[in-house]
């Protein structure tokens, strides 16, 4: 009866919603109904049939506010919708570079990044130009004597005109709450966790931390946005946005508010979050109006003579076959533009698609599973093995997360079995002696298609935090070349060739027998993880 109805439901609750106003408050609605619900029905084995067809209840795709145009290259591409919510970015897959390694990405940074920065510094005319600005988590940034504060000061210290350290405080943490929870559980209450690195004119988007295991052995994913003036220009602006709802490091290791702004864990909470809300969405709404006429501009001139003539001219740049669009999750400021699009693509995903998704932590929220287990493309899961999982070993409470994960995993697994869904919903253990697994995001096939035509990467991990407590930020990169669609193909494969499928036999080996207690706390905590 269950499988009935889910292959029933999308005609039928596509028809309904249609008959009904107001379906993405609608949808919204339900999709925290279905959260709360969630949250009580984890002790349950199975779920009721109506949970099936709850995600097919999620936003359709936005409605495009323009018709296409067959002037414009991107018409072309089947999730232009995306650019009614943000800014989108056309650029020739010849600019966009992904990375596979830890080395290749100490590297880049290094060399490419970090010294040719310095150097075209130093050769200018005015070195003094030259701009420092770092955006930290606070409690992060924060935690034990010698920490990322410690280690900036001197800079700071040294160049105070040049160099701006921001430490972002989540509003949620606050009052007697703030003081009792100790260093390093303060930081689950939410925190900035967006990892964006820029140089000039070029963006490097990652999941990836400036830790010593992020260089070395701890694998995660990064793509290269070589000299994309305006993608920069973007997130320039973005974490300055965020940086001025942050409190700024002194010379003397205090903290500053920047004049005007209310503070963020002693002032007005509701009035913080609607000044933070207002000051990203000016960047996010500036840049897609500016990308906007951008494209009118080139793709819609009066004059093509003007056109060829800056073709003849060698200013204008080819034709785009790559668009990127910047999603941001902000949820403590009521920015959810990430989950969206993300419930969108889950959403959208047709028969004989193929969605890969990665997750060093796997903790999907109940939307989110919901989608896997109640649409139509397959699905193949990447998640860490106990082993490599970054808490494995830790002391203390810390050491049994790990088993939390295996708990989750396996009801999880267990909801797949008891659904009939083993064929079209996977899961992959990631396995690598020695190393540790922090790779997000996922790579979208098209029915028909062996080769990816979007994939998303970033900071997210899909799990509670990502979307309701921490700041967060990814990239959907669309793309029509072949040779970056190769890429990617190809990344995919790198991490999922080390992994193993999960099976009912997985859970009885030894490493995956969790501890009672693990099994009655992981319900109480998994949103803090």
């Amino acid at each position: 009866m269950a499988a009935a109805a889910a292959a029933a439901g999308p005609v039928f609750w596509r028809r309904l919603l249609g008959l009904l106003p107001g379906r993405p408050g609608l949808a919204a609605l339900l999709g925290r109904l279905s959260d709360r619900l969630g949250r009580n029905r984890d002790r349950r084995r199975r779920r009721p049939p109506w949970l099936l067809l709850a995600p097919l209840l999620s936003p359709a795709v936005p409605h495009v506010t323009s018709p296409p145009c067959c002037l414009c290259p991107e018409a072309v591409h089947r999730f232009q919708w995306i650019r009614n919510l943000v800014p989108e970015f056309g650029v020739s897959s010849s600019h966009v570079r992904v990375l596979s390694s830890p080395a290749e990405f100490f590297e880049l940074m290094k060399v490419d990044c970090l010294e040719s920065t310095l150097e075209k510094s130093l050769q200018a005319k005015f070195p003094s130009d030259l701009r420092v600005s770092i955006l930290l988590d606070f409690t992060r940034g924060s935690r034990g004597r010698k920490n990322s504060r410690t280690m900036l000061l001197p800079l700071l210290q040294r160049f105070p005109e040049q160099v701006r350290v921001s430490l972002f405080h989540t509003p949620n943490l606050r009052g007697l709450f703030r003081l009792l929870i100790p260093e390093r559980f303060n930081e689950t209450i939410g925190l900035q966790h967006i990892k964006v690195y820029l140089f000039d004119n070029s963006v490097i988007l990652s999941g990836a931390n400036l830790s010593d295991s992020y260089f070395t052995n701890r694998q995660d994913r990064y793509v290269f946005l070589q000299d994309c003036p305006e993608i920069a220009d973007f997130f320039t602006e973005l974490v300055d946005a965020v940086g001025d709802v942050s409190l700024q490091l002194q010379g003397d290791d205090t903290v500053q508010v920047v004049e005007g702004m209310v503070h963020p864990y002693k002032g007005d909470r509701a009035a913080y979050c609607k000044a933070a809300n207002k000051r990203v969405m000016d960047v996010i709404n500036s840049a897609r109006t500016r990308q906007q006429m951008l494209h009118a501009q080139t793709f819609h001139s009066n004059s093509l003579l003007t056109q060829e003539d800056a073709a003849a001219a060698g200013d204008r740049r080819p034709a785009p076959d790559t668009w990127i669009y910047p999603l941001i999750q902000m949820k403590p400021f009521e920015i959810q533009i990430d989950e969206i699009v993300t419930e969108t693509l889950l959403t959208e995903a047709e028969r004989g698609a193929k969605v890969y998704l990665t997750t060093g932590y796997f903790n999907l929220t109940q939307a989110y599973m919901d989608l896997v287990l109640g649409t139509r493309a397959e699905y193949q899961i990447l998640l860490a093995s106990p082993e490599v999982n970054g808490f494995f070993g830790a002391k203390g409470v810390a050491g049994a997360i790990p088993a939390a994960y295996v708990h989750i995993e396996r009801q999880f697994y267990g909801e797949v079995c008891s659904l009939g869904q083993q064929e079209r919903v996977q899961l992959q253990e990631y396995w690598r002696r020695g190393w540790t697994f922090h790779a997000k995001g996922l790579w979208l096939y098209l029915a028909g298609s062996s080769l990816p035509c979007l994939t998303l990467i970033g900071s997210p991990n899909f799990g509670y935090r990502s979307v309701h407590r921490d700041l967060e930020a990814q990239i959907a990169i669309v793309t029509e070349s072949r040779a970056l669609q190769q890429q990617l193909h190809q990344e995919q494969e790198q991490l999922y060739l080390r992994s193993g499928v999960v099976s009912s036999a997985t859970f009885e080996q030894p490493s995956r027998q969790v501890k009672l207690w693990v099994k009655m706390v992981t319900p109480l905590i998994k949103n803090f993880f």
